[in-house]
C-alpha cells in the first residue's frame, strides 16, 4: 500500500514533466477566448501581428508535434501499418480543419485548398523524401523498402492527384475556373471510395504490403514502463482538441496578411502546409536515419495519399455548404512541378531499394519550388 501511493506521485510528475505543453495549449485557448477582440484589434501593428500569428502557429504546431508522438508510441504498440495510418488520419484531420477555418473566417479565396494541397505534396514528396533519404542512406550504400506498398501508395496518389489537381485545369464549367456541382460530387465520391477501399486493404488482407519486406507481424509485448495504449489514445485527442479552436484563430491574421496586407494568395495555403507537413516530416527523417525506411515511406506517401483523399472532398463539402466556391486546377509552373514530381517519385520507388542521389533530386525539386514561389 505505501508503495503504490508513493508511486503514484512519481507517476503523476513524471506525466507533468512530460505532458506540459498541454498546459501551454489549454492556456492560451484560455486566454484568447477571454481577450479574443483586444488581441486582434491591433493587427494593424506589425509587431502585434508577428507576435501574435507566431504564438498561434507555435501552438498549433506544438500541439500536432505532440500529436506525432502519441502517434508513434501506438506504432511502437501497435506496429505497421496500423500506427502510421493513426497518424496521417490525425494530421489530415488537423489540416481540413485548418483549411475550413481560414475558407469559412475571412472573404472567399477559392485558390487556398488547392495551393495548400499543392504545397503539402511539394514539401512532402520532395522536401521530406529528399532529407529521409538523404539521411537515411549518408551512412548507408542503399536502403531498402517493400515494392508493393510503395505501389499501392503511388497507384492512388497519381490517378487522384491528376483528376483534383491537373484535370481541372482543362475543364472549365460555365461559372468560370471553378468546378461545377455534378463534377465535384464525382471527384468527391471518387476520392473517398477510393481512399477507403485502399484503407480496407491496408488494415486487412495486404497489411503486409506496408510492413519491412520478410518481417513476420507479431504482436508486440509490454515492456516495464510503457504507457498502456489507453493512455496515448487519450493524450492523442487531448492534444487535437485545442487544436480545433487555435487554428480558427490562426486563420484571422493570415486572412488580415492576404486581404490587408495583400500578400500572394499562396500565402495562406503554404502556412497551412508547413504546419501540417512538419510533424510527419521530423518522424519519417527519424525513421529513415535510423534505418526504418518502410515505416518513412508509410509516413510521407500515405500523408500524400490522406491529404488528397480526405481533404479534396472535405473542401468540396465546406464549398457547397458556405457558398465558398473552389479553383482546383494548376496552372503554369505548378502545373509542370507537380507532374515531374509524381514522375521523379515512381522513378525514385522503381526498384524497391534508394540511396543518396535520389533525396539530392528531390530536394533540388523542392528548391525549385520554393523559387518558384517568390517569382509569382
Amino acid at each position: 500500500m505505501t508503495d503504490s501511493l508513493a508511486f503514484r506521485p512519481r507517476g503523476l510528475t513524471r506525466l507533468c514533466r512530460e505532458e506540459w505543453f498541454l498546459a501551454i495549449s489549454i492556456l492560451t485557448c484560455l486566454v484568447i477566448f477571454g481577450s479574443e477582440d483586444d488581441l486582434f484589434r491591433r493587427l494593424s501593428d506589425p509587431v502585434w501581428l508577428a507576435i501574435t500569428f507566431l504564438g498561434l502557429f507555435a501552438a498549433v504546431l506544438g500541439s500536432a508535434l505532440s500529436v506525432v508522438r502519441h502517434a508513434d508510441h501506438l506504432a511502437e504498440r501497435l506496429g505497421e501499418p496500423y500506427g502510421t495510418l493513426i497518424l496521417t488520419l490525425a494530421i489530415t484531420s488537423i489540416e481540413v480543419m485548418a483549411i475550413s477555418a481560414v475558407m469559412i473566417h475571412g472573404e472567399n479565396n477559392p485558390t487556398l485548398a488547392r495551393d495548400t494541397l499543392f504545397a503539402v505534396i511539394m514539401i512532402i514528396l520532395n522536401g521530406m523524401v529528399g532529407l529521409s533519404l538523404l539521411f537515411g542512406g549518408w551512412r548507408r550504400p542503399e536502403q531498402s523498402h517493400n515494392l508493393q506498398g510503395a505501389n499501392a501508395y503511388l497507384g492512388l496518389i497519381v490517378p487522384l492527384a491528376t483528376l483534383s489537381l491537373i484535370l481541372p485545369s482543362f475543364l472549365y464549367s460555365t461559372g468560370g475556373p471553378h468546378p461545377s456541382l455534378p463534377r465535384q460530387m464525382v471527384l468527391g465520391i471518387i476520392s473517398v471510395g477510393l481512399y477507403g477501399i485502399f484503407l480496407m486493404l491496408q488494415a486487412g488482407r495486404h497489411h503486409h504490403f506496408f510492413a519491412e519486406e520478410g518481417e513476420v507481424p507479431t504482436k508486440p509485448e509490454p515492456r516495464p514502463g510503457r504507457r498502456a495504449i489507453w493512455h496515448h489514445t487519450l493524450l492523442l485527442f487531448a492534444y487535437m482538441g485545442p487544436v480545433v479552436f487555435l487554428v480558427e484563430e490562426l486563420a484571422k491574421p493570415i486572412d488580415y496578411v492576404i486581404e490587408t496586407l495583400h500578400a500572394p494568395v499562396a500565402f495562406g495555403g503554404v502556412v497551412m502546409a508547413v504546419l501540417v507537413a512538419t510533424p510527419e516530416a521530423i518522424s519519417a527523417v527519424r525513421a529513415a536515419a535510423a534505418n526504418h525506411l518502410q515505416r518513412s515511406i508509410n509516413i510521407f506517401l500515405g500523408s500524400v495519399l490522406s491529404t488528397i483523399g480526405i481533404t479534396v472532398p472535405a473542401m468540396l463539402a465546406v464549398s457547397y455548404l458556405y457558398a465558398h466556391p473552389v479553383t482546383l486546377g494548376l496552372e503554369g509552373s505548378d502545373l509542370v512541378m507537380l507532374v515531374l514530381t509524381l514522375v521523379v517519385s515512381i522513378i525514385t520507388f522503381a526498384s524497391g531499394r534508394t540511396h543518396v542521389m535520389q533525396g539530392a533530386v528531390h530536394l533540388v525539386l523542392f528548391l525549385s519550388y520554393v523559387l518558384l514561389i517568390f517569382q509569382r
